[in-house]
């Protein structure tokens, strides 16, 4: 049992929080600061200032994520959609049921209410749900790339699924599933996956690897080659400029001198810039003693 004592150390004391909206923004409350207090973000983190939710100071795509373990990224999506020009809630999986068979599978999540909502509030976004290839086996893919009848198949029923569902195409993530293989028969698969959705007016946006592999500067999975091949015919490239560090090489989570390699070995002539999604991070993660794989540093802690 415990003592009184113990039980004190026990309870955690919750920091102070702001609940008001602020008139002033973050620059203007002396908040953008090298060296943020934890108890700072703690106060600040819900006042957010209500005059300039609608402003957009950045001309470029702004994609957000929209992932089912922060449910909250749903109401955000709502009240500052003036921010994003994309949101892609994390919804869809494609699986290969057979020759030129294919099921998608977590439309129990497409939420056509807050779908609804989001472009009342925001006329120009667009929804383009992310979409992985769930359980494919290596064989999958190479029955799929071996045949013009199945990408055909893929391509018409990934149309017609954002026909039926209102979505205004998809991210897809799929480059990381093949390692290293297979890289010219998957960026056919791609083109003719984008010139279908493109002849409908859908959007094809496509994650990917950073370009240079965290903790040893040699190339990564997805490299200048494989851009050039892609750069004119994808919409975007969401590139993933997080999680550098691991439990056995702490550090930070996406430094700045990495990022901007990432970005400048696809495109050292800056020719495809307004392609490249920057992947930004909004959590950090806490490589303790204690934890073997390291943990994402949740607000509720405090």
């Amino acid at each position: 049992t415990l003592s009184k004592t113990d039980a004190k150390k026990g309870a955690t004391k919750k920091l102070e929080e702001k609940k008001l909206h602020s008139d002033k923004n973050v620059q203007d409350r002396g908040l953008v600061v090298v060296d943020p207090k934890a108890k700072d973000i703690v106060l600040e983190h819900k006042s957010y200032c209500s005059k300039k939710m609608k402003e957009r100071h950045f001309s470029g795509d702004v994609l957000g994520y929209i992932t089912p373990w922060n449910n909250h990224g749903y109401d955000i999506a709502k009240v500052f959609g003036n921010k994003f020009t994309v949101i892609s809630p994390v919804w869809l999986q494609v699986k290969r049921r057979g020759k030129e068979r294919f099921q998608f599978t977590g439309l129990h999540d497409a939420d056509q209410g807050w779908m609804k909502d989001v472009r009342k509030a925001s006329k120009n976004i667009k929804i383009v749900p992310r979409i992985l290839f769930d359980g494919w086996t290596y064989q999958d893919f190479e029955s799929v790339f071996g045949s013009e009848d199945e990408i055909e198949e893929l391509s018409k029923n990934m149309v017609l699924l954002a026909k039926n569902e209102n979505f205004d195409g998809f991210v897809v993530e799929v480059w990381s599933q093949l390692g290293n293989r297979k890289q010219t028969e998957l960026i056919h698969l791609l083109t003719h996956l984008s010139e279908a959705l493109h002849e409908a007016q859908l959007k094809l946006i496509l994650v990917i690897p950073p370009a240079v592999a965290a903790g040893t500067n040699q190339p990564g999975m997805f490299t200048k080659k494989e851009f050039d091949q892609l750069a004119s015919a994808i919409d975007s490239f969401s590139l993933m400029t997080y999680d550098y560090s691991a439990p056995h090489r702490p550090g930070p989570n996406s430094p700045l001198p990495w990022v901007r390699a990432c970005v400048e070995v696809l495109d050292p002539d800056s020719k495809w810039r307004n392609k490249i999604l920057l992947g930004l991070n909004f959590y950090g993660m806490d490589y303790s003693a204690m934890g073997t794989s390291g943990e994402p540093i949740l607000g509720s802690r405090y």
